[in-house]
């Protein structure tokens, strides 16, 4: 699978991020990538199409991924 160019993406940061623990978004060309905050792009971006990223955010917003059910 060839990576997108992220190069001119536009990054968005969660207005509920904090303590360190902060991730950035951005989508081109049908690609959503996600990547640390402090690694300002220099460290690893995580690439889902859009409908794999879809996915998640319904299992998200479902409560799947919550800690207490991902620790069970």
């Amino acid at each position: 699978m060839n990576r997108p160019d992220l190069g001119a993406a536009r990054w968005r940061k969660s207005s509920v991020s904090g303590d360190g623990g902060c991730v950035e978004v951005a989508c081109v060309n049908g690609e959503v990538g996600v990547r640390d905050t402090k690694d300002r792009g220099s460290g690893p971006v995580l690439t889902f199409t859009e409908r794999e990223w879809a996915a998640f955010l319904a299992g998200a917003r479902a409560g799947e991924f919550d800690i207490g059910r991902l620790a069970s």
